[in-house]
């Protein structure tokens, strides 16, 4: 079961959005070592927007992840690839389908 989860968007700087779906695929092996990351997506949303959303089991979860290897990555890649810092949304999970 989730209870919280992160939803971040990220804008590409102009000639970037190459390299931010690059560094986005290669996140999802740190966080296949997280083991209260019960969910996690890397999206686009548009030519220049993409996101990430990921689902913990409760608020240890979360800010385990917000001091791992993804988020550290994310945030040292962040000033080269983004055209401002990343919107980091910390929301709860109301209802959620998983694979059981």
């Amino acid at each position: 079961m989730v209870t919280v989860a992160l939803l971040v968007t990220l804008e590409a700087k102009p000639g970037k959005e190459a390299e931010v779906e690059s560094f986005l695929n290669s996140g999802l092996a740190l966080v296949q070592e997280e083991l209260d990351t019960t969910a996690w997506f890397a999206i686009r949303i548009g030519p220049t927007t993409f996101g990430i959303f990921d689902a913990f089991p409760d608020e240890s979860g979360r800010q385990a992840h917000l001091a791992g290897k993804v988020a550290a990555a994310l945030m040292e890649k962040a000033p080269a690839l983004l055209a401002q810092p990343p919107d980091i949304k910390s929301v709860d999970v109301l209802a959620a389908k998983l694979p059981g």
